[in-house]
């Protein structure tokens, strides 16, 4: 599956009070707007017994195989964090000490199973959907709900999308940044980006691992380097194959900070003005096409968190912590605070503004409306 299950993160919390709740964080740090966490994961643990795996073993089925060390250190945290992962308890106080009000839950990326058949992907996609969906249920004011779908069947995927919008009231969908090594847009997905522009439903686009995997063995590559490289693939074939030029209502957020484009866009400009290759199915710079998407805040760097804002602007971003992996931001809201040279409105929509305006939240209490 994926080298994705990380160290535990600082942000974790295993010393956080257990009676500090929400409020009194919020007070403290005087904190006046929402704060939305686009980018966090849940375990299922009944999809990993559907093919033949436990919530463990799990961390080792890697894409692409890593090293001994990674590995080891991969299922060491699947078995800290999988409370985390699995009960909403310890995770609403994990919330309330990073003071975060909502999370927009979504699978664990190895609950996608696109290479596994249509039908077993659309059977585990539902369990870990109504899973999601029995949280949210539970607990309407602190989450809002993503669902996944069995891509490699696109009629599959929309019946499962439209099954999760209709009964469960979710917001979003999760996605990865290929199907078993095909590209997103060259894998008869067309109807499904229909459906879900036609829907108003978020994309959140995460990777698993990496199919570039002849070099990243070593480490931590797989993940500090082929994620990024992996959704900045993803996102070139959505701009190039015409996608975001046929489905301009589409919201998609690229997670990990969108990966390497959003920092580095001038690579793909600079060729569309000389090279017919660059441009067979778009009619404008591929940065234009760029300033569709949104992008969370997972980069670990205020300067990065900067230039994001300079370059796409406040409302292109998103807080996201990637929770509760180690790859994740242990101080998320303090972390958009610290940016000195972002305004306060500016602060608002990446808290929460922006999450709550794409999933259909109320801006003031996140309540769906």
């Amino acid at each position: 599956m994926t080298s994705m299950l990380y160290r535990c993160g600082p942000h974790a919390h295993p010393q956080a009070p257990a009676g500090e709740g929400g409020h009194t964080v919020r007070t403290r740090r005087g904190r006046r707007t929402l704060a939305v966490d686009i980018h966090c994961h849940v375990h299922v643990p009944a999809v990993d017994a559907m093919v033949g795996t436990d919530a463990i073993a799990v961390a080792q089925m890697q894409l692409p195989p890593t090293s001994d060390l990674t590995t080891q250190i991969n299922m060491e945290q699947q078995r800290r964090e999988l409370p985390r992962l699995t009960d909403p308890v310890m995770r609403l106080r994990d919330m309330d000490y990073a003071g975060i009000d909502i999370q927009a839950i979504s699978p664990a990326p190895p609950h996608y199973h696109y290479d596994k058949e249509a039908w077993l992907a659309r059977d585990t996609s539902r369990v870990a959907n109504d899973r999601i969906a029995q949280i949210v249920a539970e607990h309407p004011d602190r989450f809002v709900g993503m669902c996944t779908v069995p891509l490699q069947n696109p009629d599959m995927a929309v019946d499962e999308l439209e099954r999760c919008a209709k009964e469960h009231g979710m917001r979003g969908v999760e996605i990865g940044t290929n199907i078993a090594g095909k590209e997103l847009t060259r894998a008869g997905l067309e109807k499904f980006f229909a459906r879900v522009e036609e829907l108003g439903i978020l994309i959140f686009m995460h990777p698993i691992g990496t199919t570039l995997n002849a070099r990243m063995r070593d480490h931590y590559f797989v993940n500090t380097i082929g994620h990024p490289l992996e959704s900045t693939l993803a996102v070139g074939y959505l701009v190039h194959d015409g996608y975001l030029k046929r489905h301009p209502g589409l919201k998609i957020c690229v997670a990990h900070g969108g990966g390497y484009i959003s920092h580095y866009w001038g690579r793909f400009d600079h060729p569309w003005k000389y090279r017919d290759d660059c441009r067979t199915q778009i009619d404008r710079p591929p940065s234009e096409y760029l300033r569709m998407l949104h992008w969370d805040t997972v980069t670990f760097d205020r300067v990065q968190l900067r230039h994001q804002v300079e370059a796409w602007g406040a409302e292109r971003v998103m807080l996201g912590t990637d929770y509760p992996y180690d790859m994740a931001d242990p101080d998320p809201v303090g972390f958009i605070d610290s940016e000195g040279r972002l305004s306060d409105a500016e602060r608002a929509l990446i808290k929460g503004g922006n999450a709550a305006r794409l999933l259909g939240l109320d801006p003031v209490t996140g309540r769906p409306v």
